[in-house]
C-alpha cells in the first residue's frame, strides 16, 4: 500500500557508527519533510491528523529497534522516541534544535539508506461507534494541511482520497445501511460521500480498529 507522501520519497545514506555516525541535521530534516510548516497550521486546524514520519532501511535485515536516532546540539544528547513497530515516528518540531549545528546521529552502519516518507491518521473516539462526517471529513483537512505544507509546490503533491481502517482480525464495518467487511489485508477502506457527509450516519464496528490511516 502506498505512504500519503506530500514530496517524492526521500533515500538517505544512514552514515552510522559501529557506535555512531552523523546522518542529517535536525533542521533540514523538519524544513524538508514541512513538519515546521505541518505544526504552523493552526491545531483547530489539523485536528483530525496525526501526522508522523516512517524510516525504513533498503536492508529489510534492520528492525525498528535497530535504527536507533539522537540529536545532538553541543555537548547536549537527546535520543529522539524509538520507532514504533512499523517504522514510525512522531517528529514534533523542537524550536531549540532548529539551528544549523544540531545533528541527528544514526545507529545505522555506514551507507545503508532508508526511505523516508509520510503516515497520516485520524483520531478514533473510544468505542465502537463513531459519526461519520466527524470522522471521514479527516481526508478533507488532510488535503487542506498539505496545500499549506507544499506551497507552491501544491499542484504537484499528490492528495488524500480516502480513510483506511485497520482491524487485527476480519471484521465488519456498517455506515448507515451499509455493511463492510474487510480484505484479505484486515482492512476497509472508505472515501468520503457528499451525500453521507451531509447525513452523518452512525459508523458501528464490529471489534475496534487499530487505527484509521489517512491514504491516497
Amino acid at each position: 500500500m502506498k505512504k500519503l507522501a506530500l514530496l517524492p520519497v526521500l533515500l538517505l545514506s544512514l552514515t552510522a557508527h559501529a557506535d555512531e555516525r552523523e546522518w542529517v541535521p535536525y533542521k533540514k530534516l523538519v524544513e524538508e519533510l514541512r513538519f515546521d510548516k505541518f505544526y504552523a497550521i493552526p491545531a483547530a486546524e489539523r485536528d483530525k491528523i496525526n501526522l508522523f514520519v516512517t524510516i525504513k532501511p533498503n536492508n529489510k535485515s534492520y528492525k525498528p529497534s535497530d535504527v536507533v536516532l539522537t540529536v545532538v546540539q553541543g555537548s547536549e544528547r537527546q535520543p529522539l522516541p524509538p520507532l514504533s513497530p512499523d517504522y514510525r515516528l512522531a517528529l514534533v518540531p523542537n524550536a531549540k534544535w532548529m539551528t544549523e549545528d544540531t545533528k541527528i546521529m544514526t545507529s545505522l552502519p555506514k551507507g545503508e539508506k532508508s526511505a523516508v516518507s509520510y503516515l497520516a491518521t485520524t483520531p478514533l473516539p473510544e468505542g465502537l461507534q463513531w459519526n461519520y462526517t466527524p470522522l471521514m471529513s479527516s481526508v478533507a483537512q488532510m488535503n487542506q494541511a498539505i496545500k499549506k505544507m507544499a506551497g507552491a509546490l501544491s499542484m504537484f503533491a499528490p492528495s488524500a482520497k480516502a480513510v483506511i481502517f485497520k482491524f487485527g482480525h476480519p471484521a465488519q464495518l456498517k455506515v448507515g445501511g451499509t455493511v463492510y467487511n474487510t480484505d484479505a489485508g484486515n482492512q476497509i477502506k472508505l472515501k468520503p460521500e457528499a451525500a453521507l457527509l451531509k447525513e452523518n450516519p452512525l459508523m458501528v464496528a464490529s471489534e475496534r480498529p487499530i487505527e484509521a490511516q489517512v491514504d491516497e
